[in-house]
């Protein structure tokens, strides 16, 4: 696989600060059920990299000291670390809110059973993974049989309440683009989500998120092979808007890889770009030192969360830029 990283430094991004931390996002593995195109984390069945249950002893205990309102599991899938349901258990009597990034096929794999019910019965937020509401676009990108397995897990999910007017029990879906593009607007996106998933399905969710791809591992290699790296890189710096430097997710997140290793958001882990906390920066430093007003360590890729309506974990950006965000020598 081709290493994007001499691609994307040096950098012209602006420089930016953290801001106080509120949500550990936290990589339980690398082992996935599903082998996708656009994963930046080079995820799949045959990846063994799986957080120790040290390590998620550590989680806890950094979240707790930090004082984080959110912890945000992915992974690969999260749901097969072994500690995944210790983990949330721990984090839940905290009163800390939870959320698994789930691929909605991990619902009906061997020995997951239950997953949905323990789910709902600790209020985690479900963020599903859904690329489209069209089978052959899901497929295509996910794998032979995969939209008609994410169906069926919206449905089980549906059914215990996630995503129901009125409930707590939150659900929201991600779509991602499929080639070298900018994702449409969310709000449009949305509307036609909702439409297309209750008319045919009857299935109903809160909120749709629509993520930028970043051109890092396995979709950056796709593009460099194809000729489409520097254009996509074009098209993201073109439609930088600096007014979306106000929220992008690392302000007030740091990324924890399955070793405890610490990043300033998942994309910097793929890239091995750690956060300026330490030397080595670790979950143990979190125990010591805030990390609130470091600097955030950016390159090219970083236009992938500016460009445009922005793109996050949360889905698009707000428009308000803050002066202060922006760091100073």
């Amino acid at each position: 696989m081709f290493d994007t990283r001499p691609l994307l430094t040096p950098t012209d991004f602006p420089a930016i600060r953290r801001d106080t931390v509120t949500t550990l996002q936290v990589n339980l593995g690398y082992r996935c059920n599903q082998r996708c195109l656009h994963c930046h984390v080079n995820a799949g069945p045959t990846r063994t990299e799986m957080m120790t249950p040290a390590t998620v002893d550590l989680v806890l205990a950094a979240a707790v000291k930090l004082g984080v309102t959110t912890l945000d599991l992915t992974g690969g899938a999260p749901e097969l670390n072994p500690d995944f349901k210790r983990l949330v258990r721990a984090a839940h009597a905290e009163g800390i809110h939870i959320i698994d990034r789930c691929n909605l096929t991990i619902l009906s794999e061997p020995g997951q059973a239950d997953l949905a019910e323990f789910l709902a019965q600790h209020q985690v937020e479900v963020v599903a993974s859904l690329p489209c509401y069209s089978a052959d676009n899901v497929d295509n990108q996910r794998g032979q049989g995969v939209f008609e397995r994410s169906i069926a897990g919206l449905k089980a999910l549906n059914q215990l309440g996630y995503g129901k007017a009125g409930s707590a029990l939150i659900l929201n879906l991600v779509y991602n683009p499929q080639g070298a593009t900018l994702p449409p607007a969310q709000s449009e996106l949305e509307h036609q989500y909702k439409h297309q998933l209750y008319h045919t399905f009857g299935i109903e969710f809160n909120l749709l998120f629509v993520l930028a791809n970043m051109p890092i591992q396995r979709f950056g290699s796709m593009l460099h092979s194809r000729g489409e790296f520097a254009p996509y890189m074009q098209t993201l710096k073109q439609a930088h808007q600096t007014a979306n430097l106000a929220s992008v997710m690392c302000r007030q997140q740091l990324s924890v890889d399955w070793q405890g290793n610490l990043y300033d958001c998942d994309f910097n882990q793929m890239l091995e770009m750690p956060a300026q906390i330490s030397e080595r920066p670790h979950l143990r430093d979190l125990l010591i030192h805030n990390p609130a007003s470091s600097n955030i360590t950016v390159a090219d890729h970083c236009y992938g969360c500016t460009a445009g309506q922005g793109s996050s974990c949360s889905g698009a950006h707000s428009s308000n830029e803050p002066e202060s965000i922006i760091a100073r020598a």
